[in-house]
C-alpha cells in the first residue's frame, strides 16, 4: 500500500508520518516512512550564507530533479518491498511550488505522475497559515512568510488531482491527526483499522 502525505510547510506531515508508521507497525502492518525532499531548505540556506541569488527557475530545476529522484527511489522501494510505504511529499508538492513561483508545470512532473503507480491514498494536511507559520518558526530550521504559505495552500487546491485527496484537519495534535488518518484508511476499505 502506498500512502502520500501532502500539504504546506508546517502542516505536520513529517511528525504525523513517523507516528503513523510506528502505529501501523505496532498493529502488525509493517510500514516504512520516506521523505521525498527537494533540498530546498539546504539550497536556500547555502545561498543566503554566500549572498548568492540564483534565478528562481534554476533553483526550481535543481529542486525538481532532487525531488523526482527521491520519489522514484520511494516508488522502487514500494514495488520491491511489502507492507505500507508512507511518503512525506510527492510530485504534487513540486507542482504546487511551481505554481506559487509563477512557473509552468512543464512536461516532466505531469508525465511522471501519469506513469508512476497512483498512491492508494493522498492525505492533504489542512492547516491555517498562522498555525503552520508558528510551527515553522519554532523549529528554527527555515522560515516562511504567511503569504507564501497561503499561496502554497491555494496552489495545492488548484491541482488537477486535488479533488481525489483526502483532507485531514492538521491543526490538532499529531496523535489526533494519526487517529483521523487511521479512521479514513478503514473507511476507504484499505484494510487498516485504528
Amino acid at each position: 500500500m502506498l500512502i502520500v502525505l501532502a500539504g504546506i510547510d508546517g502542516a505536520g506531515k513529517t511528525t504525523a508520518g513517523k507516528l503513523l508508521t510506528e502505529r501501523l507497525s505496532a498493529a502488525a502492518y509493517p510500514a516504512t516512512f520516506t521523505m521525498n525532499q527537494s533540498g530546498r531548505r539546504s539550497m536556500t540556506a547555502w545561498s543566503a550564507r554566500h549572498n548568492i541569488h540564483p534565478p528562481v527557475a534554476l533553483l526550481d530545476a535543481l529542486e525538481t530533479t532532487i525531488r523526482c529522484v527521491n520519489v522514484l527511489i520511494s516508488h522502487i522501494r514500494a514495488m520491491t518491498g511489502s507492507g505500507v510505504l508512507i511518503m512525506d511529499r510527492h510530485l504534487h508538492c513540486q507542482l504546487a511550488l511551481r505554481q506559487v513561483r509563477g512557473l509552468r508545470a512543464g512536461w516532466l512532473l505531469p508525465e511522471l505522475l501519469r506513469v508512476l503507480p497512483t498512491p492508494d491514498i493522498v492525505f492533504y494536511f489542512e492547516v491555517d497559515a498562522d498555525i503552520a507559520h508558528a510551527r515553522v518558526s519554532s523549529r528554527a530550521a527555515d522560515s516562511e512568510t504567511f503569504e507564501h504559505l497561503g499561496a502554497f495552500d491555494q496552489a495545492y487546491r488548484e491541482l488537477r488531482d486535488f479533488p481525489s485527496f483526502i483532507t485531514i484537519d492538521a491543526s490538532p495534535s499529531s496523535e489526533q491527526v494519526v487517529d483521523d488518518m487511521l479512521q479514513e484508511l478503514g473507511v476507504c476499505g484499505l484494510g487498516l483499522q485504528p
